[in-house]
């Protein structure tokens, strides 16, 4: 059965995006899974098994979905709800490759409410109001909040149709809604007006581009031979050439994204900007094995305080994914990616919090008590990243 098909039968959990955070609440209230029914032994079975625990890392990414699913501030108009760069986008990347390792009978009561969400925003997307208005949030923010959501929507329903192995009718719209409004002319020219609030890094002047190669790392793992259709290939080469064009510019961590992409975009980079990234990437990965996100772009609070510059679970899962990702087809990069790889995929093992299920990040934007919610919000995006590079069947 197709995440579309799973989702349109006739479940009363899905008629409210309410219910079905209720339901998952009182699953939770239960002490029962909000995925599908494991043996007890599961979570001890997999730590053995693997170095680190899939069961806790699933208990963790859901109940931060739930968490988001019922915060005020992520309700949006027609009972949906925003989805967010850091928490929604990333949950929807990792959390089907869990979902399928774990041998699960379909998606968590929690994944359902956010996939409806989607499909309805997407199937409705012309009587949708913008996460965020000019009136209330400023001049620009309802053409950047959509171009922002138009490139996550096709990004979690592509990460879910991989699994399917077939790119679904609900897709194949959020991708053209995102073609829509595709830039055309001027300095975005290839890529879309993002989100800003100037919340490094995924709402602030960089985000652009970071946004723009994600949509090229999607349109890639689309299933289907998507990135090959003749309609968009004039959206991909503007795609490409925006990528090459401002690539200098970026930070690093932007630079692992383009990577990432040139994958299935050679055009993305050239062989020397190839290199020397791997050169910087190599050189700041420190001798414990992890990266830290300080040391990934010139990054300043806006309260003044000082960064933390310990690895991290988002640095170290990115470009351990990354790095894997792009060596698997590339036997030099391969050899000489490996040693890399095994420290990076190492430090993942050590650093899960075991209790938690969680990896450690902090903002780059403000010191946040990383026990508030708003303070988990990087550790809801290291930990995706973390699952993915982890992941042995990806």
């Amino acid at each position: 059965m197709t995440i579309k098909a799973f989702l349109t039968r006739p479940v009363p959990a899905l008629a409210l995006i309410g219910c079905a955070v209720t339901a998952t609440a009182v699953l939770m209230l239960a002490g029962l899974p909000v995925g599908g029914v494991r043996a007890a032994s599961k979570a001890t079975t997999e730590t053995m098994s693997t170095g680190w625990d899939r069961p806790a890392a699933e208990r963790y990414l859901d109940d931060r979905e739930i968490y988001w699913q019922g915060w005020e501030h992520a309700k949006k108009d027609h009972g949906t709800m925003c989805v967010s760069c850091h928490t929604q986008a990333t949950y929807g990347l990792a959390r089907p490759l869990l979902r399928r390792d774990l041998n699960e009978h379909g998606p968590s009561v929690a994944e359902q409410a956010m996939l409806a969400s989607i499909d309805k925003r997407v199937s409705m997307w012309n009587q949708m109001a913008p996460f965020y208005s000019d009136a209330t949030s400023g001049a620009g923010k309802e053409v950047e909040s959509r171009n922002a959501e138009s490139v996550l929507n096709a990004m979690i329903l592509s990460s879910y149709d991989q699994l399917q192995g077939h790119l679904s009718a609900t897709t194949r719209t959020a991708f053209d809604n995102a073609w829509a409004l595709q830039s055309t002319s001027g300095p975005t020219a290839g890529a879309w007006v993002w989100q800003n609030f100037h919340y490094t890094p995924w709402e602030s002047p960089e985000s652009e581009y970071h946004g723009a190669a994600l949509m090229a790392v999607a349109v890639g793992r689309a299933p289907d031979n998507y990135r090959n259709d003749p309609k968009i290939a004039a959206n991909l080469s503007a795609l490409t050439s925006y990528l090459n064009s401002h690539y200098e510019a970026q930070p690093l961590l932007n630079k692992v994204v383009a990577l990432w992409a040139s994958k299935w975009f050679p055009g993305a980079m050239t062989g020397t900007e190839r290199a020397r990234l791997l050169d910087d990437l190599y050189a700041r990965q420190r001798a414990e094995g992890g990266w830290s996100l300080a040391d990934l772009g010139t990054w300043k609070r806006v309260d003044n305080t000082p960064l933390v510059t310990r690895p991290d679970g988002y640095a170290t899962g990115i470009v351990v994914l990354v790095l894997e990702e792009t060596s698997a087809a590339d036997p030099q990069l391969k050899v000489r990616a490996g040693k890399p790889i095994s420290m990076g995929i190492a430090w993942l093992k050590a650093n899960q919090d075991k209790t938690t299920g969680a990896w450690p990040a902090w903002s780059l934007n403000k010191d946040r008590d990383p026990s508030s919610n708003t303070g988990k919000f990087m550790s809801d995006a290291a930990t995706s990243y973390a699952v993915l590079a982890l992941d042995e069947k990806r």
